[in-house]
């Protein structure tokens, strides 16, 4: 078996965002062997590594990368374990995230759902803790496989072991781009448990008269949601969510509030969550534009490309966001998009 490594290869056909220079070595990989083969000719060679998943959450460079990346389709889900109560389902990396969640959908095993039509892969889910809805993936992960780059190494991480918060987890930290991870379970549950904390799917329910939802009306009524208020990216370039909510203490929200009375927020067990798209379109900024680049109009947390935009510009308005709400609310934004 032997893999094939390209050369000079346009990472902009690899992003949903439509920038990034070139890669100077590239290669897919489909099989843990592959895998072990491109990390040891990495290893060899003395270059460094990027992991590629869907290109959904990454806004690539406007200077070629000298090292190789690995984008990784390694792909395969099954249950792996049962009991009367709960499923446990594993994932390979490289599956499509909402494949997974129509996979638990269809057997009718509830914990994932809210996260239906989030782009990218199931590796890219545990780095940011993806989460929607009032769910995050931490709530059902059960155990994970990730494989050091350094070493080729095997290493098992638990729920505790991932250090897991508010989009974020020890691979987007302390361990950020040391593994690769290899594949990922969840533990749900047989039993009927909906969450509806979140009050537009609240609202949806309650319009169509739907009083005991099933995992399929919950899993139309997102789709639906975000079909309407996010951009295609095969329409219009972007990567989704740019910032992260923050979330901020009790006291600095009270403050907040005396000023601002009409705030959007989210009670918290840590504090309290304001929405970033609330904080950018009180700026006055949703709908700006700034050359190639601008805030989208109908989600003011999505930054898109009108097409041959580079790195600098995106990063050019993503600071006159930052200073725009630091400014007005004494808050900085954080990314929540991977900048290479």
């Amino acid at each position: 078996m032997n893999i094939v490594i390209k050369n000079n290869v346009k990472l902009s056909d690899y992003s949903t965002f439509k920038i990034g220079a070139l890669a100077r070595f590239f290669v897919i990989v489909t099989s843990e062997k592959e895998l072990d083969m491109a990390l040891k000719w990495a290893r060899k060679k003395r270059k460094k590594v990027f992991i590629l998943g869907g290109g959904s959450n990454t806004l690539f460079s406007d200077r070629n990368f000298s090292g190789l990346i690995i984008k990784n389709e390694i792909k395969r889900i099954e249950v792996i374990g049962e009991n009367e109560n709960d499923v446990i389902i594993k994932s390979y990396s490289g599956e499509i995230w909402s494949k997974l969640v129509n996979f638990t959908i269809e057997r009718n095993l509830y914990g994932l759902e809210n996260t239906f039509y989030i782009p990218g892969t199931v590796g890219a889910a545990p780095i940011q803790n993806i989460g929607a809805y009032g769910m995050e993936i931490k709530d059902s992960f059960y155990n994970l496989a990730a494989i050091e780059i350094k070493t080729g190494e095997v290493k098992y991480f638990n729920l505790k072991d991932c250090d897991f918060s508010y989009r974020h987890s020890i691979f987007k930290g302390k361990l950020k781009g040391q593994y690769f991870i290899l594949w990922v379970e969840f533990k749900l549950s047989k039993t009927k448990k909906i969450n509806l904390s979140y009050p537009v799917i609240k609202n949806i329910l309650i319009e169509k008269g739907i009083k005991d939802p099933s995992l399929k009306q919950i899993s139309e009524i997102i789709f639906k949601i975000r079909e309407e208020k996010l951009p295609n990216p095969a329409v219009l370039a972007n990567a989704g969510s740019f910032f992260k909510n923050p979330v901020i203490t009790n006291d600095v929200f009270e403050s907040l509030k005396e000023k601002f009375p009409d705030i959007k927020y989210f009670n918290e067990e840590h504090g309290v969550k304001i929405p970033a798209a609330w904080l950018i379109e009180q700026c006055g900024l949703k709908g700006k534009r700034l050359g190639p680049v601008g805030v989208y109009d109908k989600q003011a947390l999505i930054i898109v490309n009108y097409g041959g935009a580079k790195q600098r510009d995106v990063l050019k308005l993503v600071k006159i966001i930052k200073n725009e709400v630091r400014n007005k609310f004494n808050i900085n934004l954080e990314t929540e998009v991977n900048i290479l």
